[in-house]
């Protein structure tokens, strides 16, 4: 289209120029000039339009503008595998465990049993940490988690023995609340006051300071205004100083509250559920309140590269008037932990029926609870890093203070299985 125009332009031009003397009349030389210079201008400004054009058509088209505020906004933040394994952790362990159990006066027994715990742990931020485990057990005992094999094998039972929180208030402060492990100090790890498999339903804090630690706890046995309701409390103020290189002594005091006097069992059915515990046979309620003061001690040293820890524990009711008092001794070598490493024990107990809240105490030693004394000798070695073989073998005497006085022989061969 515009060559056309150019072409038509040039056409006029020309005919104007030869037709103007017949139109016009002669012209002069200057006026011929000056035509040919106004065609070489249009000339000019023809090319110089169309090589515009040209360039226009050949430049690609500018990109489409982004959104502002999608180009501007950051990708979403996700959090890669790596950092969910550094906060959440799997815990537990398995025991396969054969029993046989020899009272004097009643038959002798014996079976297999599990005992099968998980927990996952896991740690929001770097002062906290929630956790929450399952466990085997029978009839949702609190002082035990095993399961006896049986029932044409029928599915084990399941019951959540952990919900917990723990909270790194200050330095050296932690405060738990929930279902939690027991914190509390046992000298030599035995169960004087405090089975093994307890797990304390309340709130409780640790602080240490240095050397010295303490402890409180305050547990709900019943936190139900329907039923019995009652609140346990008490606490422990102990130190572990360094002897020496490698010699250190752990030592403390301990005050426990159980407001039971007048009240009925709080797990089991009575009268078997006092454990050994002094009782009213009519009403079938406490006779005492358990005001427990303990005394608890621990030497750990070496002797040819191998642990070695001396212990004692005492523990007296200031509210009974007579059988209140127990306590425990022994000594620990060794420790089944790496491969091929073992460790053995030995122990003695002597408790009063109302020495301890019964109902808590060592569930294996004296068939469980109160009123017994005697023996326990213990033994492990590691068939790997994760597995190990034990014993444990009870050599007691129970029921001396009620009459009917028996012996009371219990072996344990484990299979234990970490992870």
């Amino acid at each position: 289209m515009k060559r056309a125009v150019f072409v038509l332009a040039l056409g006029l031009s020309a005919g104007l120029a030869l037709n103007a003397p017949l139109a016009f009349g002669a012209v002069t030389d200057a006026q011929v000039q000056q035509l040919l210079d106004r065609i070489e201008a249009q000339d000019k400004r023809i090319a110089d339009l169309e090589k515009s054009a040209q360039q226009q058509a050949a430049a690609p088209a500018p990109a489409a503008a982004p959104a502002a505020v999608a180009a501007a906004a950051p990708a979403a933040s996700t959090p890669s595998p790596a950092a969910w394994a550094d906060k959440i952790a799997l815990q537990g362990d398995l025991r396969y465990r054969w029993e046989q159990i020899n009272p004097e006066i009643s038959p002798n027994r014996n079976r297999q049993r599990l005992r099968a715990r998980m927990a996952l742990v896991a740690k929001p931020q770097d002062n906290l940490q929630v956790g929450f485990g399952l466990t085997t057990s029978e009839g949702a005992d609190p002082i035990s988690q095993n399961q006896t094999i049986g029932n044409n094998g029928a599915p084990n039972e399941i019951y959540v023995n952990l919900a917990y929180f723990n909270w790194t208030a200050l330095p050296g402060l932690n405060v738990t609340g929930g279902q939690f492990k027991n914190f509390l100090y046992r000298a030599g790890n035995q169960g004087l006051l405090w089975d093994g498999d307890w797990n304390p339903q309340g709130v409780g804090a640790t602080y240490t300071q240095g050397p010295f630690f303490a402890n409180v706890i305050g547990t709900w046995l019943d936190s139900d205004s329907k039923d019995t309701k009652e609140f346990t409390y008490g606490g422990q103020l102990g130190a572990s100083v360094d002897l020496s290189e490698g010699v250190k002594l752990t030592g403390g005091l301990g005050y426990f509250h159980f407001d039971t006097e007048g009240k009925g069992v709080f797990y089991g059915t009575p009268p078997g559920a006092f454990f050994g515990n002094s009782f009213d046979p009519v009403t079938n309620t406490y006779l005492f309140n358990y005001e427990e003061l303990e005394v608890f001690a621990n030497l750990g040293f070496k002797v040819s590269g191998l642990p070695v820890a001396i212990y004692g524990n005492y523990v007296q009711n200031t509210d009974a008037d007579q059988y209140d008092t127990g306590w425990a001794a022994g000594v620990l070598v060794g420790a089944a932990k790496a491969k091929g490493t073992w460790q053995a024990s030995a122990g003695y107990q002597d408790l009063d029926p109302d020495a301890v809240f019964a109902a808590l105490t060592d569930s294996d030693f004296g068939g469980g609870g109160t009123d017994n004394k005697g023996v326990v000798l213990r033994g492990a070695y590691a068939l790997t890093d994760r597995v190990n073989a034990g014993f444990s073998y009870f050599i007691n005497t129970i029921d001396q203070n009620v009459g009917t006085e028996q012996d009371y022989n219990r072996l344990q061969l484990d299979l234990n299985f970490v992870y």
